[in-house]
């Protein structure tokens, strides 16, 4: 899955200095109060709410914005919110996940078909590509953390699926239904996370060129500049050459 950690660590290092550090504070914040607002408002009784509130405080998001959107699920504020999962196609038929959290349904599904097409793409149905995926709970932590066997031998510990080691830091994989319990064995051996997350990861992958790639990153930006859009994941693969030039 290189290509998809190499576009993780892209997406990673550009959120990281992104100007619209509001727009993600505000998809973190819409998490966090739809997740209190479908259970406990203690992060300690409620597993996808701590999950969201972990992944908010490893994107700097302040306590204060934090706790406010845990308040907002109670004074009724998400309610009307719903998940639906949006599947298509990028160039060269890239399989392309789009995740969204709307009060809307009719406005999202139409901007996320018009941002398809007028970036090359195409929608499809729902189920058209999800079977390029499978549903995955993703740790990450920095190369810092430890060598490749020590963080190997924490995550089989911890009841992790595997490990991807490389410079840029380490990837563990879990099952989703696993993540709360195996996030929280990890951080006792290695500290905080620098994410944790659920994540679509892809079992087929397609290669992109450069062409290509421009055109897809340009796709992926325009979904995610839309507020009801929380994440967008895809299946490219590209070799080290195309990613520099990028």
């Amino acid at each position: 899955m290189a290509g998809h950690s190499k576009w993780a660590n892209i997406q990673h290092r550009k959120g990281r200095q992104d100007a619209a550090r509001s727009k993600l504070f505000s998809k973190l914040s819409k998490e966090i109060t739809v997740a209190a607002k479908m259970g406990d408002p203690d992060p300690d009784k409620n597993p996808r709410l701590r999950l969201a509130v972990k992944e908010a405080k490893s994107n700097s998001v302040p306590k204060d914005v934090i706790d406010r959107a845990i308040k907002k699920s109670q004074a009724g504020d998400g309610d009307d919110y719903e998940e639906i999962r949006y599947e298509g196609y990028g160039p060269n038929g890239v399989a392309v996940i789009v995740e969204t959290m709307t009060d809307n349904r009719n406005r999202t599904a139409s901007t996320v078909r018009s941002t398809f097409s007028k970036n090359g793409g195409n929608l499809g149905e729902t189920g058209s590509v999800g079977f390029m995926f499978e549903r995955k709970g993703e740790v990450l932590y920095p190369a810092t953390a430890g060598d490749a066997d020590t963080i190997f031998e924490a995550a089989i510990e911890a009841g992790a699926e595997d490990v991807e080691s490389s410079e840029d830091g380490h990837i563990i994989w879990c099952a989703d239904t696993d993540l709360n319990d195996v996030s929280n064995a990890l951080e006792a051996v290695l500290g905080e996370s620098e994410s944790t997350k659920l994540v679509w990861r892809p079992t087929t992958t397609t290669e992109l060129g450069l062409e290509d790639m421009q055109k897809l990153m340009k796709l992926v930006d325009a979904l995610e500049d839309d507020d009801d859009v929380q994440r967008v994941t895809t299946n490219f693969e590209a070799t080290d050459e195309v990613m520099a030039q990028l």
